[in-house]
């Protein structure tokens, strides 16, 4: 069953986390004494309905603050698909989180209150998910019971956020009027605003078309693991064990590893349900070559034809996540599919205005959140694809070696110019 993963996005009390509580409760994922649960902490706060944002908020803290903090994960499945949920936090102090919960995600739900419109942190949000290529947008305009769920209200909306948007190269974006509280248009269509034809949000989630939103074009294997099994029967078993990265590997074709540049062919692709003909992203497979071949995990399986860039020398976007600012000559250690480095940043390039997404070239530093392009150079050579053309191949973590705190997110933008 095919998985989709989404993230919530918005301003605080716009109802990123009561949203996620009803569309679990709605599609009967709850269990009975978990709703009792929630029940009996509503009525301890004095609340005069079940709050179902308590379902996400598992924290101790946003529960006493009545705010999500960290990046909540939940997992539920319809008959469709399975889904993969992060509510990631409304607040700017925590905008590291919402980056992270988001970086994975096929699809972002970023929450409008129907009384306030269009906020800072809508924008903001907005243009993070802009940057991290995320290729679905839905805006979901929340508490429309609040505004008499008003059509023209949800036009202003939609129009104003069409404007703001129409930079932002968004491949798809969906307008969805709902009431998170009440149930409207979550996952059944609402009876009080008839005048919205378009499908409940689960509809949408359900019938979104994301397969074609991976690379399809560029054949990509990181080795993440070597498989050799302990059995008597299997003494001369060697398979290489990842996640398709990019392209269609089949039996047969000839493959090049990175970076020894030996060539081979594929043996065989395998699964826990059997062998394949063929894979393709996101598929998990063990891969056998036809040659006894040196390879371990770390390297980069790809066709001779078509290979990604390699370099130590990389150009990147970065949103940076400790609290000591960014500046050039940093020393960190660099995670890049199933690779690790040690890298150096040379130049800080330039901070980004996530509102406008304007540049600031005179900026020499990168603070706690802030968005900023970077060059970086790289003990050992990088295989990789911009981020604009694979998601998997062109994004990278920051750590910090002494702590071993991931400190940056990063998207490879290609190879600082000679």
């Amino acid at each position: 069953m095919e998985l989709l993963r989404f993230a919530t996005a918005g301003s605080v009390d716009d109802g990123k986390s009561t949203l996620i509580g009803r569309l679990l409760y709605d599609s009967k994922q709850i269990f009975e004494d978990q709703f009792d649960s929630v029940a009996r902490t509503s009525a301890e706060r004095g609340d005069e309905y079940v709050d179902l944002a308590l379902l996400t908020d598992g924290l101790r803290a946003e529960r006493e603050q009545g705010i999500t903090i960290d990046v909540a994960y939940r997992y539920f499945a319809t008959p469709k698909r399975k889904f993969i949920i992060a509510d990631t936090p409304g607040h700017i102090q925590h905008t590291r989180n919402m980056v992270t919960g988001s970086s994975t995600a096929d699809l972002v739900l970023v929450l409008v209150d129907a009384r306030s419109g269009i906020t800072e942190q809508t924008r903001r949000h907005a243009s993070i998910a802009a940057l991290l290529r995320i290729p679905h947008l839905v805006v979901c305009i929340n508490k429309m019971d609040l505004v008499g769920f008003d059509q023209r209200r949800y036009i202003e909306i939609r129009e104003e956020f069409s404007e703001f948007s129409a930079n932002l190269g968004m491949k798809e974006i969906t307008y969805i009027p709902i009431s998170a509280l009440e149930g409207d248009n979550v996952v059944a269509s609402s009876r009080v605003m008839d005048w919205y034809d378009g499908p409940s949000l689960l509809e949408h989630l359900e019938e979104v078309e994301i397969v074609s939103d991976h690379n399809l074009e560029d054949p990509r294997f990181p080795v993440q693991r070597v498989v050799r099994p302990h059995s008597n029967d299997l003494h001369d078993y060697r398979g290489y064990a990842g996640q398709i990265a990019g392209g269609f590997m089949k039996v047969g074709d000839e493959v090049l590893v990175l970076p020894s540049r030996q060539t081979t062919r594929i043996q065989a692709l395998e699964t826990m349900d059997g062998p394949l003909l063929q894979a393709f992203p996101p598929m998990s497979v063990v891969m056998r070559v036809e040659d006894d071949l040196d390879i371990s995990r770390g390297d980069l399986i790809c066709t001779p034809e078509n290979q990604p860039l390699v370099s130590q020398e990389l150009a990147a976007v970065v949103c940076w996540m400790a609290d000591a600012p960014l500046r050039a000559g940093r020393r960190v250690a660099l995670k890049h599919t199933t690779r690790w480095v040690r890298a150096v940043v040379q130049e800080v390039q330039f901070k980004r205005d996530v509102n406008t997404l304007l540049r600031d070239a005179e900026a020499s530093e990168l603070a706690l959140n802030d968005i900023g392009g970077i060059t970086l150079k790289t003990t050992e050579p990088l295989f990789f694809d911009p981020y604009q053309r694979n998601r998997t191949t062109g994004s990278f973590i920051l750590v910090d070696e002494n702590s071993n705190v991931t400190v940056a997110a990063g998207m490879l933008t290609g190879v600082v110019p000679q």
